[in-house]
């Protein structure tokens, strides 16, 4: 029988990528943890079309059994912003898919502040589409429904900003699009704050390698 999936070999670690961006963009995390000995797949996935529930059941699952096939053993992840998200509606969707650790960099976990005051605009609704809305905090039933993780989760965000306008709407410390405390989740194994900006975290050089220490470990490295 032929399978459309090939042997891992190595522990596997999915990637996938924030709203509006690509796989490119963890390109730098993808050649890190290949080096590492890791098994990478980096998935892009059109994050501006379709809602949060959609790009589960359409793009990311379908994706996850062709490469790895049912009954795979549990799947590492490492994600940029709504990637983190991805992987919450995925583990209450789609059971069956077992998750390992999970580490999420500059997640909005209890929503953004920014998809709150501007998510009304139909700019806004144009540029980042159905799941973009779905990012705020403001009565999201969705983010609350999903409770705590049943996967070991690490969680990065940093507290520099390249937007000092979206940082206007933010109440203390954040990235530019989410701030340090709302990128928490109740039932986390461990989080850490970076002097870095949303856009750019997933290419910063301590984060890489504290997401290779988590994978690991399932902690973050100890500061010394």
């Amino acid at each position: 029988m032929n399978h459309q999936y090939r042997p891992i070999t190595r522990q596997p670690v999915v990637l996938l990528h924030g709203l509006a961006r690509t796989s490119r963009s963890l390109n730098r995390m993808q050649r890190y943890l290949d080096a590492q000995g890791f098994e990478t797949f980096n998935l892009n996935y059109p994050s501006t079309r379709l809602s949060l529930e959609s790009l589960v059941t359409q793009h990311l699952y379908p994706a996850l059994l062709a490469r790895f096939g049912a009954n795979s053993s549990p799947l590492h992840f490492v994600t940029h912003s709504m990637g983190g998200i991805l992987v919450r509606v995925l583990s209450a969707l789609k059971p069956d898919i077992s998750i390992g650790r999970v580490v999420m960099l500059s997640p909005p976990n209890q929503g953004s502040e920014v998809v709150d005051k501007l998510g009304g605009l139909m700019l806004f609704k144009l540029l980042n589409g159905p799941a973009g809305g779905q990012l705020g905090a403001l009565d999201n039933k969705l983010l609350q429904n999903l409770g705590s993780p049943d996967f070991e989760c690490g969680v990065i965000t940093g507290d520099r900003s390249v937007n000092p306008l979206l940082s206007l709407m933010i109440n203390g410390p954040n990235d530019g699009k989410v701030s340090v405390e709302r990128a928490k989740l109740t039932g986390m194994r461990d989080f850490l704050t970076l002097p870095a900006s949303h856009p750019f975290i997933m290419r910063n050089q301590t984060a890489l390698e504290q997401t290779l220490h988590f994978l690991r470990e399932g902690r973050f490295q100890a500061k010394r």
